[in-house]
């Protein structure tokens, strides 16, 4: 037997193959299949079109309820009225309603991904289980009806590509800063149709918040997967939300890869990917002059206490800028309530933060901070097309959040490093 990646062990395991070659087209059984207000409704009614419409196994369907939440609109209240008359009806235990967060954050919280694997989504981010040793990726509506009547789906089995990251970022730089500087290089196509390993020290070095924000980005550089081994970190995340008897599947020594590529991240600055794409990167010293008028932490991204302790340790005592909005959204209900214990939430407030209930909302210019014509965003989102938070004359620039709370503090994009110092 050929030896094989993470990637391809999995895929072997679902379609109960001894092993699988990239390029093979199987047939395999899906562990879990997730959708959400935007997607779901589609799914539904793909589902309703077959002669004999079914659920095969509703415990593996998760539903969360994200996008448009609160409901911004009729349109959207009819849409999460759909999924809760779907749940009820086809016995889904695993429904989440308004507030309870990003579904990206929902699923590994609550205990619904675990090593090996294999996860489908109706939404592009789905890849941010990859952190887990999960082969996770993004499908479309049709396919996931599909998942759910069936309990599996077809996959062609992707090529292999290795990344080894090297150095060990220190604060303020996260996991942002080190996926940024890697879509940089890669470019938003460089990884097209294909299961990216994360490895290397700086891996290691990382919270599991920072690797599900690697894994998360994945796809913006044409990934249909983004994998990390397991290690102690993994499994004490995992006992943390009650997921026992993990099974790590590790790459092979000899597996094959199209392509490995060495990264070092260990002087890194902090970087910012400027419009119109998330591979448009540069540090953050080339971008000092770009005046903002909105500065934006959340999305299923950054989102996460991580990202919230260090905007509030930059913010404490201070003020945002006068002429800037700064909104906050934590990525689920659980870290809204851990910030609160943790007094971030007073933190970030009492400095003029905005903060909102958990959900994308702004992220996919859906609500809760919509840009008008020419106006300019610093976000720790995924995406910068044009567009995508409002108008198609506004500008997004992508950081970290330590470099969002700091733009957000001078008015400018600006070097967390600058005022943490202070």
């Amino acid at each position: 037997m050929p030896p094989q990646t993470m990637a391809e062990k999995i895929l072997a395991r679902a379609a109960g193959l001894p092993y699988v070659e990239p390029g093979d087209f199987v047939e395999a059984e899906v562990d879990r299949v997730m959708v959400n207000d935007l997607t779901g409704p589609l799914t539904v009614e793909a589902l309703r079109k077959l002669s004999r419409p079914r659920v095969a196994h509703p415990e593996r369907l998760i539903i969360v309820l994200d996008h448009q939440t609160p409901a911004d609109s009729v349109h959207s209240a009819r849409l999460h009225k759909i999924l809760r008359e779907f749940a009820s009806e086809f016995h889904v235990e695993n429904f989440y309603d308004v507030g309870w967060g990003v579904c990206h954050q929902v699923l590994p919280e609550e205990g619904h991904v675990a090593p090996g694997m294999l996860v489908v989504g109706a939404d592009s981010h789905t890849c941010t289980y990859g952190a887990f040793g999960a082969f996770a990726t993004g499908v479309g509506s049709t396919d996931a009806a599909a998942a759910l009547a069936l309990g599996k789906l077809w996959f062609k089995v992707p090529e292999s590509m290795k990344i080894e990251v090297k150095g060990v970022p220190r604060l303020p730089l996260t996991g942002k800063d080190v996926i940024l500087h890697i879509i940089g290089k890669v470019g938003e196509d460089g990884a097209n149709y294909r299961s990216v390993e994360f490895t290397g020290e700086a891996i290691s070095a990382l919270s599991m918040d920072s690797r599900m924000t690697i894994s998360n980005m994945a796809v913006e550089m044409g990934a249909k997967a983004g994998l990390m081994e397991v290690d102690e970190k993994t499994l004490e995340f995992l006992r943390q939300v009650g997921v026992g008897g993990a099974k790590p599947v590790k790459s092979d020594p000899e597996a094959s890869y199209v392509e490995t590529l060495e990264v070092d991240v260990g002087g890194l600055e902090p970087q910012v990917a400027a419009p119109p794409s998330p591979a448009n990167v540069k540090p953050v010293s080339e971008l000092s002059s770009v005046e903002v008028d909105q500065a934006f932490l959340g999305s299923c991204t950054n989102g996460r206490l991580e990202d919230l302790r260090i905007a509030a340790r930059i913010l404490k005592g201070r003020k945002v800028a006068s002429r800037v909005r700064f909104i906050v959204i934590p990525a689920s209900r659980r870290i809204y309530e851990q910030a609160l214990e943790e007094g971030l939430i007073q933190t970030l407030v009492k400095a003029g933060a905005v903060v909102g209930p958990p959900t994308c909302g702004p992220c996919l210019g859906g609500h809760l901070g919509v840009l008008a014509e020419d106006e300019v965003c610093i976000s720790t989102t995924n995406r910068n097309f044009t567009g995508r938070m409002g108008s198609p004359k506004a500008e997004i620039y992508l950081a970290s959040a330590a470099t969002v709370a700091a733009s957000a503090l001078t008015g400018r994009i600006t070097d967390p490093r600058e005022v943490m110092a202070e």
